[in-house]
């Protein structure tokens, strides 16, 4: 008999697998961005405590290394990155991105609702 957390984690992994979306088109990078719409409890808290702890510029660039992936799903950014990505990164840019990711997801969560 297959355990419940068992199915779960089966079908969390086949949805990692299977849902990348995109490109977000980045011509200022030359680059083209892919994203899985789910993302794990443990990647949504780092980006849920800096939002609650007053880092909304952190969480989105933590969101934007969490999230962005090369065609082949790959991270595109470490965690290492962040620095450079706060400091020596048009913001503009960074923003347009994860908007595109976040505008994405709240329109398939819309018409999986009927709305």
């Amino acid at each position: 008999m297959t355990k419940a957390i068992d199915r779960a984690t089966a079908h969390f992994k086949e949805m990692l697998a299977s849902d990348l979306r995109g490109p977000i088109k980045v011509p200022e990078w030359d680059l083209d961005v892919y994203w899985h719409p789910s993302t794990t409890m443990a990647e949504e808290s780092v980006i849920i405590e800096l939002s609650q702890s007053g880092k909304q510029t952190e969480a989105l660039v933590m969101s934007l290394i969490i999230k962005a992936k090369d065609a082949e799903g790959k991270k595109i950014f470490e965690t290492a990155d962040k620095v450079r990505l706060m400091r020596a990164v048009d913001p503009a840019v960074i923003l347009r991105i994860v908007t595109s990711m976040n505008d994405e997801a709240e329109k398939e969560a819309d018409d999986a609702l009927g709305n």
